[in-house]
């Protein structure tokens, strides 16, 4: 018995799908300028879980109070260290700002190359010279490029009240993510198993996962790297300490650990002639650059069970691609495509096991 089959409306199907694309993008656009402080909300709340479940405990099953406790937490040591360290920069910044836009840059002299033994005269005589015969025509050339640079860091200045904004949205999404974390993430895991069932559900979870192993290994690592190298800074007498601190985050942050910032002051303190400052300076760097080969694979195992190099990868080329929140993105979307692809290639049998489940057959076929 044949059945009859209604005709398919192309049309109306054409005109569903641009309607939902058109809900999509319009709520997408109303929702822009809350989605970065979600973000970095999502991030916090996902990585310090932990914490806050802790704290309940302690705190007699109380939730507002552990969100209470959480909430002080994340302005203490989250919110008050980067206000400080951005009004360090814009403070520390203000020298090299007006001396790229004087117009009066040359190159330095480096009167001090005489005292290097042996070769010292003869280095001295010879960069003298190369900036009598061509530097200020160096200098005309490399002058642009400094003032663009230099015009792009004030124009960066002009964010920090959309950064502070973004801090408070930020802090409070955490608070109402602390408060209702478990019907969010319920929603979520919902969500992704009505587009692909348990798989859905299972990279969810692996993305979480990801965000705290993430959190917890690079993000953490690069910032007891950090302070403990600007402790080391700030006791040995480098000027600019605070702001060199920024600078060995961010560089830990982008895995060239603390030593392009350490090894410069180690030198400066010897050329100075503070040696006992600078050996203090050089131990202190050799324990503070070797710190994350033992503390980041031990938090990363502890925060997910993925390779460190696909961690490592996601970092690094998350942060080139999305800038900071890509440090999230990337480990998070380079494991949760890691996590798929080892279920596909899985549910296959590895071809040694096929070929020997095969060879039988062969044989007794040839018989």
């Amino acid at each position: 018995m044949l059945k009859n089959r209604h005709p398919v409306d192309i049309a109306q199907i054409l005109l569903s799908v641009m309607f939902l694309l058109l809900i999509i993008t319009a709520c997408l656009w109303i929702v822009r300028p809350f989605i970065l402080g979600f973000t970095w909300a999502g991030t916090v709340v996902i990585a310090t879980w932990p914490v806050l479940l802790y704290l309940q405990r302690l705190l007699w099953g109380r939730r507002s109070l552990a969100v209470l406790v959480m909430t002080l937490l994340l302005l203490i040591l989250f919110i008050v260290p980067v206000a400080l360290l951005v009004n360090s920069m814009v403070d520390n910044s203000g020298p090299l700002i007006k001396w790229a836009t004087s117009g009066h840059m040359a190159l330095p002299r480096l009167e001090w190359l005489n005292a290097v033994p042996l070769a010292g005269a003869k280095l001295y005589s010879s960069w003298n010279t190369l900036i009598d015969s061509g530097g200020s025509a160096i200098m005309a050339k490399v002058r642009p490029y400094i003032g663009t640079t230099t015009t792009w860091f004030i124009g960066q200045a002009a964010h920090i009240g959309r950064f502070v904004i973004h801090c408070a949205l930020m802090l409070l999404f955490s608070v109402l993510l602390y408060w209702r974390g478990e019907q969010v993430a319920q929603g979520f895991r919902h969500f992704a198993f009505r587009l692909a069932a348990r798989r859905g559900d299972a990279a969810v979870v692996l993305a979480a996962q990801a965000i705290r192993a993430v959190a917890l290994g690079v993000v953490v690592t690069a910032l007891v790297q950090g302070v403990l190298g600007g402790i080391g800074l700030a006791v040995t007498g480098i000027p600019y300490a605070r702001l060199l601190t920024v600078v060995m985050i961010f560089s830990c942050l982008v895995q060239l650990g603390p030593l392009p910032v350490l090894i410069p002051a180690i030198i400066w303190l010897y050329w100075s002639g503070d040696t006992t400052w600078g050996t203090v300076l050089l131990v202190w760097s050799c324990v503070v650059g070797t710190l994350d080969n033992v503390i980041r694979p031990l938090l990363i195992r502890m925060g997910a069970d993925l390779p460190l190099v696909l961690i490592l990868t996601g970092v690094i080329g998350g942060m080139i691609a999305f800038g900071m929140i890509g440090l999230f993105i990337g480990p998070v979307v380079l494991a949760v495509s890691w996590r798929i692809y080892s279920v596909w290639v899985s549910e296959a049998p590895e071809p040694q096991s096929a070929a020997a489940a095969q060879t039988p057959k062969v044989s007794q076929e040839n018989k």
